[in-house]
This record gives structure tokens, C-alpha cells and sequence, in this order.
């Protein structure tokens, strides 16, 4: 559905920008959280990071990716990293993450982690960290990280099925799925700007190209490329979201939506009926420092959303697994 067909869509943005609950919750996050305890955790992140994405660029947009589906099913508590047992549904089983990477990557760290500064970062904490080198590794801005966190003891993959922003999702939706998490509209499409790196497969974007009601909505030329693309091949057949600078975190996913060429129906949503939200797209398009500043404050903002109150929460010694006690 075109945004120009919401007729609420103006009355959420306005609402969401007001009365958006803070995202902080329960944390107690400090940048300087481990520098008693573990001195040496940011420069262990940073190198196998450094190293993961010498090898394979991929991997940067892949492990924010991570960072997002984490943060979105009951607050940043590395939940989307445990492996399914007896007891837990794993919420890697979940449709919506049957196609994420890197958990290699973050056992890998966790494990150089273990062997310095043993229980004592978090797998929550280091998703966050290195979510932020992958961006800085592709010419992404830096930020100083809040720590702290705590691992769930468990995990939820009803959340994960039903709870994250869809691909095909409409402006309304997404406004409501980001302010369920403290997160207004600015927030939204400054973070959607991470869209700027990686693929999508053509199970996520055949919808948009295929026609129908969003055939106003997109370049003929663009549509037409993506389609064959997707005719040729499966639903799995992968498409970079942008194609001039794939791996380069830049502002051209702002660029894309103003020439009509989203990749993902939710991407185009936040552009196309003229107000607020197009001219965020605009001014981000014509300004990437304005758009690394946003996405900078906005990652900070997502990365404090808390897990319910009340929730187990441990620091686990493997991040696919809990402890036992």
C-alpha cells in the first residue's frame, strides 16, 4: 500500500515524535562499564572484526542485521543468539531470521573474550559492539557504545515471527513497530538508512517489483532489472539494496528512494507523499554527515530499548547456549 493511501499516517508521526517512551527501561548502561574489568574488550571486538570483514564484507552488513532483529524482540539481550534445546525455541527458527548470519562471529569473539575476562562481557554487549565496528569497518560513522547488558535465559520465537518490521510492511505499520520500542519517526528512517549496506533476497522484494498498487511507486528501469532477476532465478536470488555503493555506508539508500528505486516495499514507504518524512529523505540524501549524525544518535537510542522487567538475565559463558548452575 502507497503511504499517500494512510490517511492516519500523519497523525502517528506527529504522535510517535511527542509521546515516545524512553527506550532505556531497566538498563544501567556506561560506556566505561568494563574498564575496570575488562580493559581490553572494545579492542577484542574491534580485531575480529576487522579481521571477519577483511576476509568478507559481507559479514558487516549481516552482523548489524543481527543487532536489529536482537534489539526488536524483548530489548537488546542477545536472545537471538541462543541455539534451540528441549527447553527453548530458538529464534533463529524464526521465518523472518532464517536467513542471518554471523552468529560465527560473535562466538569467535565471545571465546577471545572468555579467554581474557572470564563471565564477564556479555553476548548482548558485544552484538552492540561489533554491530558498531561493521558500520565504522564499511566508512560508517563511530559512537561511543552503552554497556552493560545482560543475556536472557531464554529466548521468544512467537516475537520473532510475528513482532519484527515486515519487508512488505506500509508507513503505518512501521511507525507503530518502532514506537513500541521508544523509537519515533526520525529514529525510523535514520536507522532504515543501514539498508544503505547488504541484500535482500526476492522472496522479500518480488511484491514491489512484480507491480500492482506500488507500480507508481517505483523506477520502470529498476523494477524491470529486478524482476528478471528474480524470473531467472528463486526466491533466493539476492539483490544489493543499493547498487553503486553496496558495501559503503553512505547516504545512497536516501538517493534510491528519492529516484523511486527502494529495493523493499517498507524501504520506499518513507518516501513518496511529500511532508516530514520526505524531507528527512531529502535533507539525508543531500547530507550523509547529517545522516551518519542521526543514524549514530538513533543506533545509541535502539541499543538501550531493556529487556521486560523482571526477566532472567545472566552473563552466559557461550553465547548459543545457557549457563547451568
Amino acid at each position: 500500500m502507497s503511504p499517500c493511501r494512510s490517511s492516519s499516517w500523519l497523525a502517528l508521526l506527529i504522535l510517535c515524535v511527542l509521546v515516545a517512551s524512553s527506550a532505556n527501561g531497566e538498563h544501567h548502561l556506561s560506556a566505561t562499564y568494563y574498564d575496570n574489568t575488562c580493559p581490553s574488550a572494545q579492542h577484542i571486538v574491534q580485531t575480529v572484526m576487522a579481521s571477519k570483514v577483511a576476509a568478507d564484507q559481507a559479514i558487516a552488513p549481516a552482523v548489524l542485521r543481527l543487532f536489529f532483529h536482537d534489539c526488536f524482540i524483548n530489548g537488546c539481550d542477545g536472545s537471538v543468539l541462543l541455539d534451540k534445546t528441549p527447553s527453548i525455541d530458538s529464534e533463529k527458527d524464526a521465518e523472518p531470521n532464517d536467513s542471518l548470519r554471523g552468529f560465527d562471529v560473535i562466538d569467535e569473539i565471545k571465546t577471545q573474550l572468555e579467554h581474557s575476562c572470564t563471565a564477564t562481557v556479555s553476548c548482548a554487549d558485544i552484538l552492540t559492539l561489533a554491530s558498531r565496528d561493521a558500520v565504522a569497518l564499511l566508512g560508517g560513522p563511530t559512537w561511543n557504545v552503552q554497556l552493560g547488558r545482560k543475556d536472557s535465559r531464554g529466548a521468544d520465537k512467537d516475537a520473532a515471527e510475528n513482532d519484527l518490521p515486515s519487508p512488505h510492511a506500509n508507513l503505518t505499520d512501521l511507525i507503530g513497530r518502532f514506537a513500541e520500542h521508544g523509537l519515533d519517526a526520525k529514529d525510523m528512517v535514520a536507522l532504515s538508512g543501514a539498508h544503505t549496506v547488504g541484500t535482500a533476497r526476492c522472496l522479500h522484494y518480488k511484491d514491489r517489483v512484480d507491480g500492482g498498487e506500488s507500480g507508481a511507486d517505483i523506477d520502470p528501469a529498476f523494477a524491470k532489472i529486478r524482476r528478471e532477476m528474480c524470473q531467472a532465478g528463486s526466491d533466493d536470488v539476492m539483490a544489493p539494496f543499493d547498487e553503486q555503493t553496496p558495501m559503503r555506508f553512505d547516504n545512497a539508500y536516501y538517493k534510491d528512494l528519492v529516484a523511486r528505486r527502494g529495493l523493499l516495499t517498507s524501504d520506499q514507504e518513507l518516501y513518496g507523499c511529500g511532508g516530514p518524512l520526505d524531507n528527512l529523505v531529502e535533507m539525508y540524501s543531500n547530507d550523509g554527515e547529517a545522516f551518519a549524525r542521526d543514524f549514530a544518535k538513533a543506533m545509541v537510542k535502539m541499543g538501550a530499548i531493556a529487556p521486560p522487567p523482571g526477566m532472567p538475565v545472566e552473563v552466559r559463558l557461550k553465547c548459543t547456549m545457557l549457563n547451568t548452575y
